[in-house]
């Protein structure tokens, strides 16, 4: 059930609220006497804060401060439910229904490039100078900007203490090879050294690509014409999977189902070390005090995955002016930093300092957002991911080499790109 958050200052009259949304096609908007702006502007967004009700205060008050600087524009924030988000957005698109902004992940900003109108000139010139660098290359496709951030996340390395502690261990893994080089001491007291979710349907975003990444390698070649998985550090990433697989040192069961995870090793302190699951799924399990950050693993780099969550403008809106000027403010520093650590997520923007320094956790995870990547910024990224999973899997249960997997892989995604 999604949530509606109406503006507090009414303006006109609202329009009848329903799944696709409301369009702004029939608001109008721009500037008003004296320069001003006016409009109706409406947003979708989805529950980023998982208590409900905080979510929509955040966005009444919001509203309230935007309102009061222009109280000729009109905004409507509506939360919709993660599921399904991309089939009502495409609908909507199709049938000029679209909401004038809405939050969007990287790999979204690829698939509805040519729906979107760039942000770069409605944003403040001290606004776009305040991203992280890689948080802004992050959301820029061809050049230009096709969201203005609102959040980051981290993958780091989280560590289970008393998984170390059990084999007298104090040092926490920085590189595979220290990885690789604990594996046979934690097997000895039933532990494995890490875990791969290998079914085809999770994203290898938050599995295999870390590696790739860390290996020096990519997903796609520079002009994201054709797959560059299938090379030397692909192999080397995926064959460190196999001989980890082969060590006995990762979960078998996670190489071909998903079962939840209080099923899983992890829930049962017998994983030392993952990158695919963060402090909020292990601390259950773990335990607060168990709970141990390191930067992602390095091999030839350091690397590892983080989402940015992004307002982006449609270019369908016909209140661009009202849209601009409410994207900027809503993601600029303060509301940011109201919303992130609401949601317990990060910053995209260096003005706002840092937000957990008195949390080890999330403090050392702040630390490590730098050394995030978005993954593939490409519109076939999903499909791709759709041929290469079940390869990798196939490597992993020993039916083809690495070399071979990543080749046949990248056969099958080349000749889908076209």
């Amino acid at each position: 059930m999604r949530v509606v958050t109406k503006s507090l200052v009414a303006t006109g009259a609202a329009c009848t609220v329903l799944l696709a949304g409301c369009s702004s096609s029939d608001s109008g908007g721009g500037s008003g006497a004296e320069g001003e702006l006016s409009g109706e502007v409406t947003m979708w967004t989805y529950p980023v804060i998982a208590d409900e009700p905080a979510h929509q205060a955040f966005w009444d008050e919001q509203i309230e401060a935007f309102t009061a600087e222009h109280p000729d524009v009109t905004v409507k924030v509506e939360i919709y439910p993660w599921a399904g988000r991309d089939e009502s957005l495409t609908t909507a698109i199709a049938s000029q229904t679209a909401p004038d902004a809405v939050y969007l992940i990287p790999d979204q900003l690829a698939t509805y490039q040519s729906s979107i109108e760039p942000i770069d000139d409605y944003l403040s010139d001290e606004h776009k100078a305040d991203l992280l660098e890689n948080v802004r290359d992050s959301i820029t496709v061809d050049g230009q900007m096709l969201g203005s951030p609102i959040l980051t996340s981290a993958n780091p390395l989280v560590c289970d203490k008393a998984a170390f502690d059990a084999i007298g261990v104090s040092e926490y893994p920085t590189t595979w090879d220290d990885l690789m080089d604990v594996a046979p001491a934690l097997k000895e007291q039933g532990i494995y050294a890490t875990n791969y979710w290998g079914s085809p349907e999770v994203t290898l975003n938050m599995t295999f690509y870390p590696l790739l990444w860390q290996a020096g390698g990519d997903v796609f070649n520079d002009d994201g014409t054709e797959v560059a998985f299938d090379s030397e550090a692909g192999e080397q990433a995926l064959q460190y999977l196999v001989d980890l697989n082969e060590g006995g040192y990762l979960e078998p069961d996670l190489i071909t189902t998903t079962p939840s995870i209080e099923q899983t090793a992890l829930a049962q302190n017998k994983v030392a070390c993952t990158w695919q699951s963060g402090p909020a799924d292990v601390e259950p399990y773990w335990g607060t005090e168990n709970i141990v950050i390191q930067p992602p693993l390095t091999e030839s780099e350091t690397i590892g995955y983080g989402t940015v969550g992004s307002l982006s403008m449609l270019a369908g809106s016909d209140a661009k002016d009202a849209t601009g000027a409410w994207i900027d403010f809503v993601t600029s520093a303060d509301p940011v930093k109201e919303y992130v650590t609401t949601a317990k997520m990060f910053s995209p923007l260096t003005s706002t300092g840092e937000l957990y320094a008195d949390d080890p956790v999330y403090g050392a995870i702040e630390q490590t957002i730098p050394d995030t990547t978005v993954g593939p910024v490409n519109e076939h990224a999903r499909e791709v991911m759709g041929v290469l999973a079940p390869e990798i899997q196939a490597a992993l249960l020993g039916q083809k080499s690495a070399e071979q997997a990543l080749q046949d892989a990248a056969a099958s995604a080349d000749a889908m790109l076209g």
